[in-house]
């Protein structure tokens, strides 16, 4: 693997902050429709509105000039990385989704963000990406704010919590895919497999649970596959330019903005020590930043 540059490190930073800014949005936005529609339906909305933004997208028109053409993105080199790729990303989703009814959304996204953790020392193991000590200092100092943030045995571990679990198992496995694929391939075509196959996988149950869907709420559903698309295609530009286990400590952010809608929009206020976690997870995630700084410009 290269050693990305000082600015590659800023860029790549900068986009996994905005996927995850984007992405805690998307998940606010489905927490209130879950609660009125099924979660596939929801799910099968995320996907099938980011299949038709990339058609959209790559099609004729105003993009066209500066973008690969849908042919050429379809003729992949690595079929069978990006069906597992596409796999753990509608498992991500599905399992987030899932809890969202039964956890609150700050708890749900702690959980889901110890992802940090499973994406770096993976990357050491199977990526070859140096494990050093800058980078266990920054996760494991993360992943204590997060647990100050969910502090266990206060009721929030419930057969539910598994889900938010499952999740950040398939959400590392994707980050560690797309890091592999990495800048072998354009960025849409990960956008394009991974839309079709979680469009195809959820459409496949969306006969049987199907709910009109109020006119109120069309704007929401559309919103969401906006987001989600958004999100994606930064987390993969992130991956892409940027070593995994650099960027995957501001994925705590996710908990910082999920306090934020679920104070908003569900008036779940976070109290003392979920302030204190945030200010540790904030801490550690520029601790990375600041480091990998110095001593990329080291002589």
């Amino acid at each position: 693997m290269t050693i990305p540059s000082p600015s590659q490190v800023t860029r790549g930073i900068a986009l996994m902050i905005t996927a995850i800014l984007l992405f805690s949005t998307m998940d606010a936005v489905a927490k209130g429709l879950i609660q009125r529609y099924p979660a596939p339906q929801v799910i099968w909305t995320r996907f099938f509105g980011q299949f038709l933004l990339v058609l959209v997208i790559l099609g004729p028109g105003f993009f066209r000039p500066r973008l690969p053409s849908l042919g050429t993105v379809l003729r992949t080199r690595f079929p069978v990385l990006h069906f597992w790729r596409s796999a753990s990303q509608l498992g991500a989703t599905s399992f987030f989704f899932l809890s969202l009814p039964h956890i609150g959304l700050a708890e749900a996204t702690a959980i889901a963000d110890t992802n940090p953790v499973l994406i770096t020392l993976g990357a050491a193991l199977f990526l070859g990406e140096k494990l050093g000590p800058r980078r266990v200092a920054g996760v494991v100092a993360a992943l204590i704010g997060a647990l100050i943030v969910i502090r266990p045995g206060a009721g929030i571990f419930t057969w539910w919590a598994l889900m938010p679990v499952g999740c950040a198992i398939s959400y590392a496995t994707s980050a560690l895919l797309t890091r592999k694929i990495g800048a072998q391939e354009s960025v849409w075509a990960s956008m394009i497999y991974a839309a079709l196959f979680g469009s195809i996988a959820a459409g496949a149950i969306l006969p049987f649970v199907w709910e009109p869907v109020a006119a109120e709420d069309i704007w929401k559903f559309v919103l969401i596959g906006c987001l989600g698309t958004g999100a994606q295609l930064c987390i993969i530009r992130s991956f892409s330019i940027t070593e995994a286990g650099i960027v995957a400590p501001f994925s705590y952010l996710g908990i910082i903005f999920a306090t934020f809608w679920g104070a908003i929009l569900f008036g779940q206020w976070p109290d003392h020590w979920t302030v204190i976690g945030a200010l540790v997870i904030v801490s550690a995630g520029l601790y990375v930043w600041h480091r990998e700084n110095r001593a990329d410009r080291a002589p």
